[in-house]
């Protein structure tokens, strides 16, 4: 399997409800390095994954509808702990749809799978895996 990964950053402010969040249960805010994986079995027709240029660009469209943002505010995420590991999803959910869209390109519908991973820090971080 061959894969090209390109990165990019977030800043959001969040809340959680449930006592197993201790004092993260208040409002704080987070900065996360923000990783996508492209995956495919064989090499495109110009021997790459995907445009990394085309991957970084829609990478960076997706975060920046959630930079800067309290995700308490946003109507879409209401009553639900937007944790790491959700703001994973959220973020290949988001990319696999422009993928979809032809955003990366036609050679991008080879890809056989997305991995996002949020960096919380230096020792710790989470994923979500999906198929395209």
């Amino acid at each position: 399997m061959f894969s090209i990964t390109v990165r990019d950053h977030i800043m959001i402010a969040h809340s959680f409800r449930g006592e197993v969040f201790g004092p993260a249960q208040r409002l704080h805010g987070a900065t996360f390095l923000v990783d996508a994986t492209f995956r495919r079995e064989q090499l495109d027709d110009d021997n790459i994954v995907v445009d990394i240029g085309l991957a970084t660009r829609e990478l960076g469209a997706v975060v920046a509808e959630l930079n800067y943002r309290n995700l308490d505010n946003e109507p879409e995420f209401d009553g639900i702990n937007t944790s790491t590991e959700f703001l994973a999803k959220v973020i290949a959910d988001r990319l696999a749809e422009r993928i979809e869209k032809g955003a990366l390109g036609e050679g991008a519908r080879g890809l056989a799978g997305l991995t996002v991973t949020l960096h919380e820090s230096h020792i710790a971080w989470a994923s979500y895996e999906r198929a395209l």
